[in-house]
């Protein structure tokens, strides 16, 4: 017998947070969250995305014990400004139960007929710059910080429930030397030229922040035509900004500004903060700080977090630009690798700027989407 209870109280909402440390504590692929920060993203009077979403935390018990979670996600900026009448649902975790995942599905499927939704779709989060997809290849290797990790079973449990398949996804990575300037010198010098374009480089984080509200605008233009995509508003980009540019290394944002100095294009790389985030093991103190503090400086793997192209630029190299700057500071730092976030599997756009640096896919996840 499956007993589902709504997680809405700290404490239970801290059940929910740390159910995958007991389900994954065997696992050397498995990157823990920081309890306290995924604690925050729940949290209605600290992430703003809850003035424009709706969300509730269920965990699933059997014989006493939590054997199950599940978000579920009302985005009403989707549903009333993009007519999708979708139900998400995230942060989807089980045991190998049918009845477990089975009971946890339908209770997110019950929220959305009680809103007149037409399906659910998952596992996905609040907006675009959260976790997508349910990992189907790739188990033997460690996850990034900013995707989720399964248990090669789960696949299993969507279609066993009916559910079929809604997007794609890939990651990818190369190793540094695959990057030849050859393949963007040239062609950034002679861009910057046409367009009247120049490079923009940091060294304090403080330097950044006079760009970000314009970089998030871009970001917005840059990704709209994205069927997954949700608009960022004015308030969650002062969110976004505490949250992650504290996380990035300055020399590691690059933009590309017009004559008028009006933002054409960026690129965001992250640290990879994988291997930290296992040995702090949930916790930033006494030492987790450290780690990742270490990692920062010192990590010799990169992931490419975020790349956007204003659509007025779209298909004209700006990206050669980006990818010289990234050139020069990667060499300094010594960099050996590089990863990419997942990226949908029909945006040929994206994937044609990396094909010199000869990626190899190493990850692939999907969504799942029923009728409701």
């Amino acid at each position: 017998m499956i007993e589902i209870k709504e997680a809405i109280s700290k404490k239970e909402l801290k059940l929910f947070v740390k159910f995958p440390f007991k389900l994954y504590k065997n696992s050397k692929h498995w990157v823990p969250p920081i309890i306290s920060e995924e604690l925050k993203t729940f949290d209605k009077s600290e992430n703003p995305v809850f003035n424009d979403a709706d969300a509730r935390f269920f965990l699933a018990y059997k014989n006493g014990e939590i054997v199950g979670r599940i978000a579920a996600i009302v985005n009403w900026l989707e549903i009333n400004n993009q007519g999708i009448k979708k139900m998400r649902f995230g942060w989807f975790d089980f045991v190998d139960d049918l009845e477990v995942s089975k009971v946890l599905l339908n209770t997110v499927s019950e929220i959305g007929k009680n809103y007149k939704l037409e399906y659910t779709e998952g596992p996905v989060g609040f907006s675009n710059l959260d976790k997508v997809g349910v990992m189907t290849d790739g188990f033997d290797s460690i996850a990034p910080m900013i995707t989720w990790y399964n248990h090669p079973y789960y696949v299993n449990h969507y279609s066993a429930h009916g559910y079929t398949i809604e997007k794609q996804y890939s990651e990818s990575r190369f190793p540094f030397e695959n990057v030849k300037p050859e393949f963007f010198y040239k062609a950034q010098n002679l861009i910057k030229r046409r367009y009247k374009l120049k490079e923009v480089n940091f060294t304090k984080t403080s330097e950044v922040m006079p760009y970000a509200d314009r970089m998030f605008d871009l970001f917005n233009e840059s990704y709209a035509s994205l069927s997954s995509f949700v608009e960022i508003t004015d308030i969650q980009k002062e969110y976004f900004k505490k949250k992650f540019i504290s996380f990035v290394n300055p020399e590691y944002i690059k933009f590309v500004v017009d004559s008028e100095d009006k933002l054409v294009g960026f690129a965001i790389v992250m640290p990879r903060f994988a291997d930290a985030l296992q040995k702090a093991n949930g916790k930033l103190f006494p030492f987790g700080f450290r780690h990742i503090l270490k990692a920062k400086k010192n990590s010799k793997d990169v992931i490419f977090y975020l790349i956007g192209i204003h659509p007025e630029y779209q298909n004209k190299g700006v990206h050669a630009v980006l990818f010289n700057e990234m050139y020069e500071t990667f060499t300094a730092k010594g960099i050996q690798y590089c990863y990419r976030t997942p990226e949908l599997e029909d945006n040929e756009a994206i994937h044609k700027i990396w094909k010199h640096f000869k990626p190899e896919v190493y990850k692939r996840r999907k969504t799942f989407r029923k009728d409701i």
